[in-house]
């Protein structure tokens, strides 16, 4: 991925996600910082289950964990809460 595609707050650009609609012919969305929308609860659901690092080994943080926050989650728990509470039984 090349650095113009990536937001130094988490996520793709709106440039980066036009270039994989482009190249995979996906139709990528921007985040959603609020609500209990399906794609909000899905992407919390995802990132719960992962096993990766909040911070870097010089103590930045990492693209998962700036993702989290751009998806307004502080962390993996908080995530895993909200797509416990919100999944549909």
């Amino acid at each position: 991925m090349r650095k113009e595609h990536k937001s130094a707050k988490g996520g793709l650009t709106e440039a980066g996600r036009r270039h994989f609609e482009a190249k995979d012919g996906g139709d990528l969305k921007p985040q959603l910082k609020k609500g209990t929308s399906p794609r909000r609860i899905s992407f919390a659901a995802r990132f719960a289950g992962m096993n990766a690092k909040m911070k870097d080994e010089k103590g930045r943080p990492t693209r998962y964990a700036l993702a989290l926050k751009r998806w307004g989650f502080s962390s993996p728990a908080e995530a895993r809460a909200f797509a416990r509470r919100h999944k549909e039984s």
